[in-house]
């Protein structure tokens, strides 16, 4: 059978770190495994446009691997095209890069590597709030300018301690993060989501529940985004939730770009409504060169922390979705039951909640 994989290029970096897996030169580690098996196995990274190595090849695929950083996005109108496709999987975590109704519909399964990624976006996540409070990027910068003005830094840096802190979906990523936010003892830690976490799960990190997301930003210093982006969490955090928020509040997002209105969150850093925006996510990637989020600052000049996506590809992560990409080929390919944690879409249903409540 043919197997499409669309990934990043890793170019020389790839070349020189073999264990850069998830890229077109690695192949998740999978060529020579496919080649033994008898089965034809297309990498690339071109994904955009009827001329692209993806939109060429979809047409006759059974089996599309495809990954968060560098996504493939497989809409209904492929999706019609695609005539031998049979299963969608996710080398890593989150497949809102595919019409997960189209795949319903056409009976295509869907499955990605659950919790390939959590501890290592858990980790992204703390790292993001630590450096919005602390003003880390700024004095940086200033360093590396060849300045030395404590007072221009210390003016907007603050302590994670003592802070209300919050979190949009607790799940996986969303519960480890308060797990590890513990230590730096807030005052406070809440959490919204529409599945509550069972009550020895809430007394282990000393967190509380809120009904409404609106409640959860009204309360927080730092809110955290750790749900994944469907129809009812796209373009979430507009306008009118920012109004909501605590003036001066931070937010970090490490799920997905499109959770929020990019120019909604330009506007509210702009204004000084947010003190920081950080995270690794964007509404479309790679990013435009004139994307707002690069560039855009609060008053004072900082409170921008946005990098590439790459918080679940850490070399560590890398391992356990190459792992988990090829079991879950592996299953497929000799007919076996899948874990079902993995199954986003199965034969023609939603096996996940994840994606909004079906």
């Amino acid at each position: 059978m043919k197997v499409l994989a669309v990934l990043y290029n890793g170019f020389k970096a790839a070349i020189e770190e073999p264990r850069l897996l998830g890229t077109v030169e690695n192949k998740l580690g999978m060529d020579k495994w496919l080649a033994s098996r008898g089965h034809e196995f297309i990498v690339t990274s071109s994904k955009d446009g009827p001329n692209s190595d993806f939109e060429k090849h979809i047409v006759d695929a059974e089996v599309l691997i495809t990954t968060p950083f560098h996504p493939g996005y497989l809409t209904r109108e492929l999706i019609e095209k695609a005539k031998n496709l049979k299963i969608c999987i996710t080398a890593g975590v989150g497949s809102d890069h595919i019409d997960l109704n189209a795949a319903v519909d056409r009976k295509i399964q869907v499955l990605e590597v659950s919790g390939s990624n959590v501890t290592s976006v858990a980790e992204h996540a703390i790292m993001n709030m630590l450096l919005l409070v602390r003003n880390f990027v700024p004095a940086h910068e200033m360093i590396e300018r060849g300045d030395w003005q404590v007072s221009e830094i210390a003016r907007n840096a603050f302590d994670i301690e003592g802070k209300v802190i919050g979190t949009i979906g607790a799940g996986r990523i969303g519960y480890r993060i308060m797990q590890r936010l513990l230590p730096f003892n807030p005052k406070e830690l809440l959490y919204y989501d529409y599945h509550e976490i069972p009550p020895e799960a809430e007394s282990a990190v000393n967190c509380k529940h809120v009904g409404t997301v609106e409640e959860l930003v009204s309360q927080c210093d730092i809110v955290t985004v750790n749900c994944p982006l469907h129809e009812g969490t796209r373009g979430m955090i507009n306008d009118r939730l920012l109004s909501a928020f605590k003036p001066g509040a931070w937010l970090v997002n490490t799920a997905r770009g499109a959770i929020c209105d990019e120019h909604a969150v330009a506007r509210a850093l702009a204004s000084g409504k947010l003190r920081g925006y950080a995270g690794d996510v964007w509404n479309v990637q790679p990013a435009p060169k004139d994307h707002p989020w690069r560039t855009m600052k609060n008053p004072l000049g900082g409170g921008n922390g946005m990098v590439p996506h790459y918080s679940g590809t850490t070399l560590d992560a890398q391992a356990r979705y190459a792992a988990g990409t090829k079991s879950i080929l592996e299953k497929y390919l000799d007919g076996k039951p899948q874990v079902h944690q993995n199954i986003i879409v199965g034969t023609g249903k939603y096996e996940s909640t994840s994606y909004g409540k079906h």
